[in-house]
């Protein structure tokens, strides 16, 4: 019926599936597979794969908040000094208008 073998047919869907671009669809060509999960691919390779992206995405996340907030913190520290040294040279001047009065 076959020519080919059924398990040359097995190892050859086997290696398709290996070499395939879909995330969690088993170990690629980069080298490193991620894990046992995930370099035998299927619905828990994807599963797998997609809980890491996941973890990823709301690391970014969490990570683009504290430094937005460090940001604010810094803003708000350069203003406090900016208006410290406002009024260091304004008493600075009246000082100065003081002395030329004398």
């Amino acid at each position: 019926m076959n020519s080919i073998p059924r398990t040359n047919l097995l190892r050859a869907i086997a290696s398709v599936r290996m070499f395939s671009s879909e995330l969690g669809s088993g170990a690629g060509k980069g080298g490193g597979g991620g894990g046992a999960i995930r370099e035998a691919g299927g619905s828990f390779g994807k599963m797998e794969a997609a809980r890491e992206e996941e973890y990823f995405y709301k690391k970014q996340k969490e990570q683009l908040a504290n430094l937005r907030e460090h940001l604010d913190k810094e803003i708000s520290f350069h203003q406090d000094q900016i208006k410290r040294h406002e009024d260091a040279i304004r008493r600075h001047k009246q000082k100065v208008a003081d002395m030329e009065q004398k």
